[in-house]
């Protein structure tokens, strides 16, 4: 994009919009970067009718709805939340008069990305100072700013937050818990692979994609973490060998480096595509990336820069809510408002940590994590079997995430539900640890405990973590989106209405276990509990397909 020639709006700092960088223990700071160093910033510019883009998701993901199905098309979303000619105009021209370089957007106009250099970025967002830090499982390197910067008060109206200059990149929470011990082997599974999760959720060998219809899946991933083709080959070989299923990857978008395999990045590929399996599948990559960028925002930018995308995303990404600008927040929310309204299903885990815990001013509350808190994604929690080594009946696994968003107010779909909730659990937590009004989640649920992986060719069994159930609950989906479109019927979309609605039908009610939280007198440790119909640990349950098929197939 060539930013046109025009003179700059008035540059007097303000302080309207300040935005701070969270602490992280685990970077450490090598000093200030050289003035004439580059870096990418990402602007996220205001958008228009936000609230008309709110109405239109509820419309086409309602079923009671005459507009049920009938999706936005990326273009028809760019028309609506464009930003204003103001907006785009005083942008430009407050960039142009910084400095900046090889400016990109995207379709729907409302994402800026340009190069500048240090000493131009700190003119541009006054109180930036730019550090190296160093830090992650990997020894990754990144560029932030440790101080606050403020927008020119010009720039206030038309700016909701500037990127790349305060989150540092996410870090894997799975984890490989120690084998359980076990007396006699009848009968017995050994940890959890592709035939143990078809087997419990009645998946039969014909369950698979028909290989005839233009149905797609993504898993987006945002560590510093690859995962390898052979990798996936030996999986198959090992674990695919009673259903149909694809040995590779249809699409790798964003770099694909030649690192290591990280077994995040293998446990994803790998069970989505084997509870979804024979379907078309994509991965979104994001190692390899400029110091100054982030992950997550570029997945979002990508999203509203193609037009044709798979129909169900899997995440396993989250931030805890307070960590996040309101600013930052609420866009990012909108951005998952946009991917609903054009009939995409965004699946996001719920987290590996229970309810969370942190002191506010002395007081322990419980934490809860974005996106998972978002009303408009499924976010999926995490069980264990019962008795470990059987198929059996599902409990809650204890460090499935889940509890009520400080940031967003419940929303409609979910009153019934949360409501029944709050007045009938028995083991309910002290009111000042949560926000009883806010959205609760997570929506649903599936095994996330004991899983097989196969990793720079070695397969590692024990792997737990949501990280694992959210493929899971996506491969699912995107079987009954094959059956919906080879009958002619649009994708399912923005599940979570149509999921309420019909009182989670077709999936197996978790009732037993509670998730950790706070180590403190007053909780113990005990988050929330599970019970009969939805709870904040387990949403409505893990899923029976042939059941959440005849469920979710029409209309």
């Amino acid at each position: 994009m060539i930013l046109p020639k025009v003179s700059a709006p008035n540059l007097e700092p303000s302080v309207t919009n300040i935005f701070h960088l969270h602490p992280n223990q685990s970077w450490v700071s090598l000093g200030r970067a050289d003035p004439e160093e580059e870096l990418s910033l990402t602007f996220a510019l205001r958008q228009q009718n936000v609230e008309r883009l709110s109405e239109l998701v509820q419309a086409v993901s309602d079923p009671s709805s005459p507009q049920y199905g009938k999706y936005l098309t990326l273009e028809n979303v760019a028309d609506l939340v464009r930003p204003s000619p103001l907006t785009l105009r005083t942008v430009q021209k407050w960039l142009l008069a910084a400095g900046a370089r090889k400016c990109h957007s995207v379709i729907t106009q409302d994402f800026l990305t340009c190069w500048l250099s240090i000493r131009q970025a700190e003119l541009l967002l006054p109180g930036a100072e730019f550090h190296h830090y160093v830090g992650g499982p990997t020894e990754t390197h990144v560029v932030r700013s440790p101080h606050p910067y403020q927008l020119p008060q010009a720039l206030a109206p038309h700016v909701d937050f500037v990127g790349g200059l305060h989150r540092f990149p996410p870090t894997s929470s799975l984890r490989q818990r120690p084998e359980p011990q076990v007396t006699g082997t009848v009968g017995l599974h050994l940890g959890v692979t592709p035939s143990v999760i078809r087997k419990r959720y009645n998946l039969t060998s014909q369950d698979v994609g028909s290989g005839t219809s233009n149905n797609s899946q993504a898993c987006a991933q945002f560590l510093e973490q690859y995962f390898h083709d052979s990798d996936l080959a030996q999986f198959m070989r090992l674990f695919g060998g009673n259903f149909a299923h694809q040995a590779s990857v249809a699409r790798v978008v964003g770099q694909q480096g030649r690192g290591r395999a990280g077994i995040e990045a293998s446990l994803d590929v790998q069970y989505l595509m084997s509870a979804g399996a024979n379907i078309s599948t994509w991965v979104y990559s994001s190692p390899g990336r400029h110091e100054g960028q982030e992950p997550f925002l570029q997945w979002l930018m990508l999203l509203s820069n193609e037009s044709a995308l798979p129909h169900v995303h899997t995440v396993s990404y989250g931030d805890d809510e307070d960590s996040l600008s309101s600013a930052y927040i609420q866009r990012v929310n909108t951005e998952l408002m946009k991917a609903a309204a054009r009939g995409l299903t965004l699946l996001f885990a719920s987290g590996d940590s229970g309810a969370g815990c942190w002191s506010v001013s002395g007081r322990h509350q419980f934490r809860p994590t974005f996106p998972a808190s978002s009303p408009y994604v499924t976010t999926v929690g995490g069980t264990s079997f019962q008795e470990p080594f059987l198929i059996t009946n599902e409990i809650v696994d204890y460090i499935s995430g889940g509890g009520f968003s400080n940031v967003f107010p419940r929303p409609s779909y979910q009153e019934e539900a949360v409501t029944k909730f709050l007045s009938s659990s028995p083991h309910l937590p002290p009111s000042s640890y949560f926000n009883a009004s806010g959205r609760a989640y997570p929506d649903v649920a599936a095994l996330s405990d004991g899983y097989w992986v196969v990793s720079n060719r070695v397969p590692i069994p024990w792997v737990s973590g949501t990280s694992a159930s959210t493929p899971v609950f996506g491969g699912i989906l995107s079987l009954i989106n094959e059956h919906r479109i080879l009958s002619g019927r649009p994708p399912l979309g923005f599940l979570n209405p149509r999921l309420y609605q019909q009182h989670g039908a077709g999936l197996f009610d978790v009732t037993r276990g509670c998730h950790e939280s706070c180590l403190d007198e007053e909780v113990e440790g005990q988050g929330f509990c599970s019970g009969p119909g939805w709870d904040p640990v387990t949403g409505w349950g893990t899923p029976n397909f042939p059941a959440l098929l005849k469920t979710l197939l029409n209309p």
